[in-house]
């Protein structure tokens, strides 16, 4: 367990929206909640999407993601129940098991797929879609598996644990660092009645998903499956949690990129020629 150095806040964000996530599915039926849409791209900078998935029934999940291309982002998998095999045309394979993330970046092009090793039991996680800038979207594809017992885990006086992906929290670093973005991904466990805080940089937006239970920011609460965008106050030095119950969330934050956003499904580009020499590409088996 890492020794932590405690944040002093002066000043806590607070809660400038409540999103509900959209039911849908992707891949090859995969049920999902789609929390962090393309109307919240801007805001969000340098975050594009954010799915949640969560089932005990194999119909849901089993299916899973089969071959599908990427282009110019990176995706970042946390994965809290359950196994799912990857394999990419770059040559990468894994298993990613409970606990652990896989953050891929598809750079220039990277065709994959994502299929449970699992038959039956609970499957729960999250994919969070990362920008990159536009100097490193035809950049060399890369993927990382990060085992459970890799990501660095603290617990504060109150008992609130927090795992760091990625990024900077009361002195602890995560396993991941950006140097453009810089991320900071949060898995924080509150029994109830616990606050926690932890510093936010000014310059990033930052919003929190909450998977179990309820927690206020100030006086606002944010139930279970719900986002919370955290207001981008120029005086704040960070946020403060506390627990209503039991309660789990991400907190997820990024230095935004303020470059041009243009998607067409699995590729992110900067201008619309740029999608359409993406198409191009894959079309022609010019990916990876």
């Amino acid at each position: 367990m890492n020794t932590i150095n405690q944040t002093t806040l002066h000043q806590s964000r607070g809660v400038e929206r409540i999103i509900e996530g959209v039911a849908t599915s992707d891949g090859a039926g995969v049920k999902l909640t789609r929390v962090l849409t393309g109307k919240l791209q801007h805001r969000l900078d340098p975050f594009l999407m954010l799915d949640a998935f969560g089932s005990d029934n194999p119909d849901d999940y089993i299916a899973g993601f089969p071959d599908h291309p990427h282009r110019g982002f990176e995706t970042v998998t946390y994965m809290l129940s359950g196994r799912m095999r990857h394999r990419d045309n770059a040559g990468h394979e894994g298993l990613l098991e409970q606990g652990g993330v896989q953050w891929m970046t598809a750079g220039r092009g990277i065709i994959h797929s994502e299929i449970p090793e699992q038959k039956d039991g609970v499957m729960e996680g999250f994919q969070l879609w990362l920008n990159l800038p536009a100097k490193a979207k035809m950049g060399e594809p890369w993927y990382r598996d990060i085992g459970s017992q890799e990501i660095p885990e603290y617990i504060t006086a109150e008992n609130v644990t927090v795992r760091v992906i990625a990024g900077m929290s009361n002195g602890v670093a995560g396993v991941v660092t950006r140097e453009e973005t810089e991320p900071m991904y949060l898995d924080i466990h509150l029994p109830a009645g616990a606050s926690f805080s932890t510093a936010l940089p000014a310059t990033h937006n930052a919003f929190i998903y909450v998977y179990r239970g309820t927690v206020k920011v100030g006086d606002t609460p944010v139930e279970s499956h719900r986002m919370g965008i955290l207001s981008n106050t120029p005086q704040a030095d960070g946020v403060t949690l506390t627990a209503t119950d039991d309660a789990r969330l991400i907190l997820i934050a990024g230095r935004p990129l303020n470059e041009p956003i243009v998607q067409y499904g699995p590729f992110v580009m900067n201008t619309q020629e740029e999608i359409h020499q993406a198409m191009d590409d894959f079309r022609n088996g010019r990916f990876a």
